[in-house]
Order: structure tokens, then C-alpha cells, then sequence
């Protein structure tokens, strides 16, 4: 009796044990969670891998003021008949969010963005972003010597169609995509500019070499040398190219440089941070600020290449790595700012690949500057405002070029009394 009545136990036990899982199971169905250890498809697998990277990176906690689980439960209840249909569901899951740069980006594409910092383009050279204001495809500033800078598009026209095609409803990387091609082909963009009649631009592709940094010695009012340099993006190589050009009017005899910024839509954020580190001796370049409110930052640790005295030239163009420099030297008391508020994009970006060999742009974070100024949406303001007229590529640097003179009249009242 006692063997019958252990064998009874253990059998209860292993019944009771089973019913608790099957109970465990059943409520985690009912409240509409789906465990990663359940079995999915390798599309529900890649929505959940898409929802997982936002709930633990993306900037704002409240996700666009949205309860972010309902969405996850809403995305993953969904059928997937095949990986475009994942797709469409991530990339609603994305629009929610109402932040054009948290962006999906399709295999493709995702290969195309990695060689976008280096080497060579082949398209129009326009860097371009959505007003978050408007919604409108706007241009950050077109590339130097790019057929869009020849055609003269300038920072703030707004996109309206690319070969006929509204831009309404594209993503950034769509209407890259469109404007890129092979070399000698032609796109047609319906451009908007303000106070203006939309107009159509036939632009011609070509070859665009990302050669960033121009230098030349100038000359003061009152003879002093004063070295021009003009930085047009902060690709891989423009902290060398920068700081040997720093080197050579330096053996020239510089005794004051003008650091030109204007239509610079940024690149690499180290970049940006060397680029400081060749000017400061100490201080903070920049903070980084996440959901949490943790704060990294970028520091100076000398010694600069030069102390002579820096004016910045800036515009609406100046956007991202440039407002970072921007706002780390006018901060930091090492450069005055010469032109116009600049373009104010101050997110920071994070790509991850995910695991079907797309990838998945995350905004993680903001700039600050080093006195903690916001950047996004508001951008640097310079010590001096002056509007520019309209002049073509050939007058910059020149008596035609209204910020330019306003730089060389700073630098050359700052030597005298330096020299008294």
C-alpha cells in the first residue's frame, strides 16, 4: 500500500508540474506576448529582431508617445506570406516612430549606404534630408564640384519629384537611390525654392570624387597672411588632408586662417571630433545624450597645430559633423562665427545589420555643444549674421563674397590690435 500511494505521488507531481507549464503557456498567449524561444518564421523573426534593436537603442523612450509592446503585438500578428511583406511591416512599424532618419534599409541599399563616406560617388552630389517640420524632401547642400552645384541647386530647395515621382511618400535612401546611376545618364528633379516658380532640373550623373579640403594663402587689408581653407565634408581622409594643408600655410608664414563650413552637410562624427582636436589646446568638443539622460563626451587633449586666430564661415548647408566643430570651437572661445544660422540636424545615427543582410538606421542619441546647447532643429547661431546674395562657385572666397569679406575685416582688426 505504502509502494501504490509513492507511485500515486509521483504521478500527481509530474501532472501538476505539466499543468503549470500548459497554464504558464497559455497566459503568456493571453497577454500577448510572443517569446523570441517560440517558434516563428524567419520573417517574424526578423520583425521582432527590428523591435527589439528600437526598444533598447532608439532615442525617445516614449516612442512618438506610443505604447511600443501594442505595437510589437500588432506587427507580429500579421501574416507574412514571403520577406517583402516583413519588410512593409517594418517599415510601418518605423513611419510611427515620425523620425525620418530611424530608417530600414533593404540588402541593397544597405550595401550601397556602408560605401557612401568614401572613395568615390557616381550620381548628382546632392546630400539631402526631410524638413522634420514640413515633411519635405529638402538638400542639405549639394557636394563640391558635383553636377548638382553646377546646375546651382542650393541648401534648402525643396525636392518635390524625381523623374515625375513624387518624393511624398519615399524614404531618404528611395529618393537616393532614384537620383543615383551610371555615369552620363540623366535625372529630372521638380525643384522648389522659395519665392520662387517650381522649376525643372535636368541633371546630368557623373563621377564624384570626394576630395574635401581646399587651401590657399590669402591675403589681409593690411598685408597679413591669412590661410583660406575650405572644408566641404568630413569623409575618411579629412582630418589628414586638413591637417597637412594646416602644416603648409603654417611653413608660409599664416598668422590667421579662415576655416570655411558653408553647404558642409557634415559625414563621419569622428571626423568631426579630429577636425576639433586640430584647433583646441583642451575642453570638451562635444556631449552625447541617450534616452537615459547619460552623458558621453569627446575631449580635447592638445597640443593644436596652430594658435592663430580662426574665424568660421557658416550657412543653412552646415549641418551634423560641421555644426559639432561649429559649436566646439565658438564654445570654447577658440573661433568666431561669421554668416547665417546653420542647418540643425543634431541626432546621431547607429546602422546595425540585421540578420538577413539588411540593415536598420537607429536615431541612439543628440549632440550637445560644450555649453550643453541643443543642436537639432535649432542650429548654431554665429557671432556675426550676414546674408549672402546669391553667387556662383567662382566668386566664393572672393570681394563678391559678402561673409568671406565680413571674415577678412575680423581677422584683420584682430591682428592689428594683436600687433600693437
Amino acid at each position: 500500500m505504502e509502494l501504490k500511494t509513492g507511485f500515486m505521488n509521483q504521478w500527481v507531481g509530474r501532472f501538476w508540474r505539466l499543468g503549470c507549464s500548459l497554464v504558464l503557456v497559455f497566459c503568456l498567449v493571453l497577454g500577448g506576448f510572443v517569446s523570441p524561444a517560440l517558434a516563428m518564421t524567419q520573417e517574424q523573426k526578423l520583425v521582432y529582431e527590428v523591435w527589439r534593436i528600437l526598444n533598447r537603442s532608439y532615442l525617445d523612450g516614449t516612442f512618438n508617445s506610443q505604447n511600443w509592446v501594442d505595437v510589437r503585438q500588432k506587427a507580429l500578428k500579421h501574416y507574412f506570406p514571403n520577406q517583402k511583406a516583413a519588410y512593409t511591416t517594418i517599415q510601418d512599424m518605423l513611419k510611427s516612430l515620425d523620425d525620418p532618419f530611424t530608417r530600414f534599409l533593404e540588402p541593397e541599399k544597405y550595401r550601397s549606404l556602408q560605401v557612401n563616406t568614401s572613395g568615390e560617388l557616381t550620381g548628382v552630389g546632392l546630400q539631402i534630408a526631410f524638413n522634420p517640420q514640413t515633411g519635405i524632401l529638402e538638400v542639405i547642400a549639394p557636394i563640391e564640384n558635383s553636377p548638382a552645384q553646377k546646375a546651382g541647386l542650393k541648401p534648402r530647395d525643396r525636392i518635390l519629384k524625381i523623374e515625375g515621382l513624387s518624393t511624398e511618400n519615399l524614404s531618404i535612401d528611395e529618393a537616393a537611390a532614384r537620383m543615383r546611376g551610371p555615369a552620363g545618364s540623366v535625372v529630372t528633379l521638380l525643384i522648389s525654392r522659395a519665392g520662387e516658380q517650381d522649376q525643372e532640373v535636368v541633371l546630368v550623373r557623373d563621377r564624384i570624387a570626394l576630395n574635401p579640403v581646399i587651401a590657399d594663402l590669402r591675403l589681409s587689408h593690411e598685408g597679413d597672411k591669412i590661410g583660406y581653407l575650405r572644408l566641404s565634408q568630413f569623409s575618411a581622409n579629412a582630418v589628414k588632408e586638413l591637417a597637412h594643408a594646416i602644416s603648409i600655410l603654417e611653413k608660409k608664414g599664416a598668422s590667421a586662417y579662415i576655416l570655411d563650413l558653408r553647404n558642409n552637410p557634415g559625414g563621419l562624427l569622428q571626423a568631426g571630433i579630429e577636425v576639433a582636436r586640430l584647433w583646441l589646446d583642451s575642453g570638451t568638443i562635444v556631449y552625447t545624450v541617450n534616452r537615459q539622460g547619460i552623458q558621453g563626451n569627446y575631449e580635447a587633449f592638445g597640443p593644436p597645430l596652430t594658435k592663430d586666430p580662426l574665424v568660421i564661415l557658416v550657412n543653412q548647408g552646415t549641418a551634423s559633423a560641421s555644426e559639432i566643430l561649429a559649436g566646439a570651437l565658438q564654445d570654447n572661445h577658440r573661433a568666431q562665427l561669421i554668416g547665417e544660422t546653420t542647418f540643425g540636424k543634431g541626432l546621431i545615427q547607429s546602422l546595425f545589420e540585421l540578420s538577413d543582410g539588411s540593415g536598420l538606421a537607429v536615431t541612439i542619441a543628440k549632440y550637445e555643444t560644450p555649453n550643453h546647447r541643443d543642436i537639432n532643429k535649432l542650429g548654431i547661431k554665429p557671432d556675426q549674421i550676414i546674408p549672402q546674395p546669391p553667387i556662383n562657385r567662382e566668386q566664393i572666397g572672393t570681394e563678391k563674397d559678402a561673409q568671406y569679406q565680413a571674415a577678412i575685416e575680423l581677422l584683420s582688426k584682430n591682428l592689428v590690435i594683436g600687433n600693437r
